[in-house]
């Protein structure tokens, strides 16, 4: 059912980008729609999250043969997992997420996956926030701001821009501005992450780069560092102010870097998700009433092997684990149609096998939180018929 929102106030409807940021390996991006009630926040990890681990199925006997080292105590033991009802536990730096489930405002979403099956970075990347299975020239969620309710009315143009960069999701025919707030020169741990992307095989260039990095504070698979795990918690404190002011932006997307574990994963995980726990939880505190009104969206371009690699990490895979959040969202549960892991279960005998579009979740945000009609939700997701919004995430 589309659930229209409220009236909009005398200034009638401001679309397009409100406002972007860039700290470290984190960048935040507004765009202003109808003055409502309704706020959606979408969080992209770039670098493949493993939802095996940030959401362990302890429950699934082939775990251990498959994890080793990587697998987690299970709940009630000393660093063990944060139960999720039986089968399923949290990773133990996702503490606060695990706050919010415990009350009902969060969602495990796992063996999802993008509208691609490439376990490429920036392939996946693209076609996750495109979100259709070829390139298009925007995003899903700028093709979304031109659907919302009145904008018939016509948009505000006076849009600003100040930086250098935007999410792909948000870039398209709606009107777009940017703000960048003065950092230091160092590049980001993105481009970093790239350079190792492309070098960690070879025998030759890729162990003279990780050196190189461990020397200036990165491990061998670029994990940002401290002041950039914090600038996420920044970013994502400032994008909750923005979003609860009576007449700011209702939709944001963040970006947050540093996922990719080929190597030493376990300690690299607890840092990245020790800061997205932080971050999320900022972002809950600084939107204060507007919580309740608000759904967001954590989601990767694809998950990781199945199976630990001999550097005690884990390479590109495919299914992966993301998270709904907010006062908006019916939670406390692990949404699941689990494939197993078992002989015969994973996706070319090396994955978890996805069961679940995040597609058909965006749609359902567009359709039952933001009231998009049904032709709207389906010009932002073009050539996706077959895919139907996920029902049952949001109150009401």
């Amino acid at each position: 059912m589309t659930r229209p929102l409220p009236a909009l106030g005398r200034r009638g409807l401001l679309l397009g980008l409100g406002a972007g940021a860039s700290l470290g390996g984190s960048r935040l991006a507004l765009g202003q729609g109808p003055l409502g009630e309704q706020r959606l926040v979408v969080v992209l990890l770039r670098g493949a999250l493993d939802g095996l681990a940030a959401v362990q199925p302890y429950g699934d006997p082939a775990l251990p043969g498959l994890r080793g080292r990587l697998a987690l105590p299970e709940p009630g033991q000393e660093e063990g997992l944060l139960d999720l009802g039986g089968f399923f536990g949290l990773h133990p730096r996702l503490a606060k997420l695990h706050a919010l489930f415990a009350a009902g405002e969060a969602i495990a979403l796992h063996a999802v996956c993008g509208p691609t099956r490439s376990r490429s970075h920036f392939v996946a990347q693209d076609m996750l926030e495109i979100g259709a299975e070829e390139r298009l020239g925007s995003g899903w969620l700028n093709r979304a701001l031109a659907g919302l309710p009145g904008h018939e009315a016509g948009p505000n143009r006076a849009a600003f821009a100040i930086g250098t960069d935007l999410p792909l999701i948000l870039r398209g025919g709606e009107p777009v501005g940017m703000y960048a707030p003065s950092r230091a020169e160092r590049p980001g741990a993105e481009l970093y992450a790239r350079l190792m992307e492309l070098n960690h095989t070879d025998p030759l260039t890729g162990p003279a780069l990780a050196e190189g990095l461990r020397a200036r504070g990165f491990t061998a698979g670029v994990v940002p560092p401290p002041e950039q795990r914090g600038g996420f918690v920044e970013l994502a404190a400032a994008a909750g102010r923005l979003l609860a002011a009576p007449d700011g932006p209702r939709v944001a997307a963040l970006e947050m870097s540093g996922w990719d574990t080929h190597a030493g994963q376990a300690n690299r995980l607890r840092g990245v998700l020790t800061g997205l726990d932080d971050g999320l939880d900022a972002l809950r505190e600084r939107l204060g009433p507007a919580w309740r009104q608000t759904a967001v969206l954590v989601m990767t371009e694809f998950g990781r092997t199945a199976r630990a690699n001999g550097n005690d990490g884990t390479d590109h895979g495919t299914g992966s684990a993301a998270f709904l959040l907010g006062g908006a969202v019916a939670g406390g549960r692990v949404v699941a149609d689990w494939p197993g892991l078992g002989e015969g279960r994973l996706y070319e005998n090396r994955d978890l096998a996805p069961t679940l579009d995040l597609r058909a979740v965006a749609k359902a945000l567009l359709r039952d939180h933001l009231g998009l009609s049904p032709a709207a939700v389906a010009a932002a997701f073009p050539g996706s018929g077959a895919i139907g919004a996920k029902g049952g995430l949001l109150r009401g």
